[in-house]
């Protein structure tokens, strides 16, 4: 079998001689790094460099040019809330409340406890009935800590539930009024 497509060109010099963007120009007749003209001419007319360095000036900023970043904005829209991460976060933050309530309460009492405000109050009852004997009202013995903290935790207990039971309902009445209406749009702007 014979090859009829004629003589093969010789590769031999590609491998061993200069790239195509290392070969000498003819009509330039240097050899070297190309060193492209200057966008913006000196004012003194050499285009701001001297056998391709620059001469130390600088080019200065063109004028109108913004120097302050604008600020990007996304409007988003709160489509759907899960009712279920709603009732888990409110549920936290409701325990989160009445513990928070409690120890108000206890520190409520240590204070007018340490005021005499109990003491005073009782005091001003008693006369106030007429009744000084042991069978009269005792507010110091009625209004003691531990009936406050009971009552306190009771109320925390009461608070947790129903803000739970409300949030959630509240999560389904929010997605029923925006498969309606379109849910609540928000603005958020990226903070500098």
């Amino acid at each position: 079998m014979t090859d009829t497509r004629g003589a093969k060109p010789q590769y031999d010099a590609y491998a061993t001689g200069p790239l195509p963007g290392e070969r000498e120009n003819p009509a330039q007749g240097q050899t070297g790094p190309y060193h492209p003209p200057q966008a913006y001419p000196s004012p003194h007319g050499d285009g701001g460099t001297q056998g391709g360095q620059r001469t130390g000036q600088t080019r200065k900023p063109r004028t109108g040019a913004r120097t302050t970043p604008r600020t990007r904005k996304a409007r988003l829209r709160v489509a759907k809330a899960d009712p279920w991460s709603v009732m888990k976060v409110s549920f936290l933050l409701s325990i989160a409340l009445g513990i928070c309530t409690i120890v108000a309460a206890a520190v409520l009492w240590m204070v007018m406890d340490a005021m005499g405000v109990f003491s005073t109050v009782g005091g001003t009852i008693s006369e106030a009935t007429g009744s000084n004997e042991s069978n009269g009202f005792d507010l110091q013995s009625f209004l003691s800590l531990p009936r406050v903290l009971i009552f306190t935790s009771v109320i925390a207990v009461i608070d947790v539930v129903l803000a739970t039971a409300l949030a959630t309902l509240g999560a389904f009445i929010y997605n029923i009024s925006a498969g309606f209406v379109g849910g609540v749009e928000l603005t958020l702007a990226e903070d500098e």
